[in-house]
């Protein structure tokens, strides 16, 4: 007995349909996009050096450096191998760890970082949770305030005065903060690395824009959810209203408050690089500008592949973030 046409056309898709899972699909192109990224980031990285007029070395060490120094240090840094040969070289040590060596000191690229990373990622850490901290409740409160069209005077004034100081440069808010707290007041240290106290400054000049753009998002989308049916029901069942905005309201407004997080994570890298210069904070922002200055490429090499690498992980587990808590985005992807 010969199976009927519908049955053999059922049985034939049942694989075709365990392959297409969303979530698999999902995860596959995140990495592969991923990897993809982070192959053009070390073939960039790895350009650089080349695509720099004249020689490095010689720039690195100086007019005056003794010719049999700067060939040593070419012959050192494998400069003198075919080109090919060099990428190959560079892509394999990466997999050992080995970043090259610093043309200036001669000390491994991997220790400056290691130095130094920690530094500069305290900073960032705690900024970023300060920024979560008040713009979340800041762009709750004010949607709460203004929803309806109400006090249209406290909208006015909340939208003017965030989108005035979130336009003020982190390196200017960093000198305006050195000169109030810390040369005026006196209440602050306006440079280096000490106690919990020399956090405050940085923080706050890498904060403060941030913090008041998300809160203005955060605000809007609440806005939107406000009105939804759902939280009209909720407050139909006289549910206390901590419950209607942070259980029902909040997670709503999650989707855009993640995507934005992720994007000011990668803005706040540049940041980062002022700021710690204003501050003469000892991380990876002056390590940069100071090599760039003495044309350490290797050094510059090295601290990008970080801090690219960095803003790839951190819009991966954002992607990872955003299909969790809103699956049909991955679905509808898929």
């Amino acid at each position: 007995m010969t199976a009927s046409p519908a049955v053999s056309v059922v049985t034939a898709r049942r694989p075709f349909t365990r392959v297409r899972n969303p979530w698999v699909l999902f995860l596959t192109r995140r990495v592969l996009r991923l990897l993809v990224s982070l192959a053009l980031l070390v073939t960039l990285a790895f350009l650089m050096i080349h695509l720099v007029p004249g020689d490095p070395v010689r720039g690195a060490l100086g007019l005056t450096a003794p010719a049999e120094l700067v060939e040593a240090r070419r012959e050192a840094l494998g400069l003198n191998d075919p080109l090919v040969v060099q990428y190959w070289t560079y892509v394999t040590s990466l997999f050992s760890g080995d970043l090259g060596i610093s043309m200036t000191s001669g000390i491994p690229v991997y220790d400056t970082i290691a130095q130094r990373l920690p530094a500069s990622a305290s900073l960032g850490l705690m900024a970023f949770v300060v920024i979560m901290m008040l713009s979340i409740p800041l762009g709750l409160f004010m949607a709460v305030l203004t929803r309806g069209g109400r006090r249209r005077g406290v909208e006015l004034g909340f939208t003017s005065t965030s989108a005035t100081l979130a336009a003020i440069p982190e390196f200017l808010l960093a000198v305006g903060l050195i000169f109030v707290f810390g040369v005026t007041l006196g209440w602050l240290p306006v440079a280096g690395r000490g106690g919990p106290v020399s956090y405050v400054l940085p923080v706050i000049a890498l904060s403060v824009g941030p913090a008041l753009v998300m809160a203005r998002i955060v605000r809007v989308e609440a806005l939107a959810v406000l009105e939804q049916d759902f939280v009209r029901t909720a407050r139909a069942k006289r549910l206390p209203r901590w419950r209607v905005y942070f259980r029902h309201a909040f997670p709503n407004a999650l989707t855009s408050t993640l995507t934005i997080s992720g994007l000011l994570l990668s803005s706040m890298v540049v940041g980062t690089v002022l700021v710690e210069n204003v501050f003469a904070w000892p991380g990876m922002g002056m390590t940069i500008v100071q090599s760039i200055l003495a044309k350490d490429y290797p050094l510059v090499q090295g601290a990008v592949l970080v801090y690219g690498g960095t803003v790839l992980l951190v819009n991966l587990v954002v992607d990872l973030m955003l299909a969790v808590v809103d699956p049909r985005s991955t679905i509808r992807e898929a």
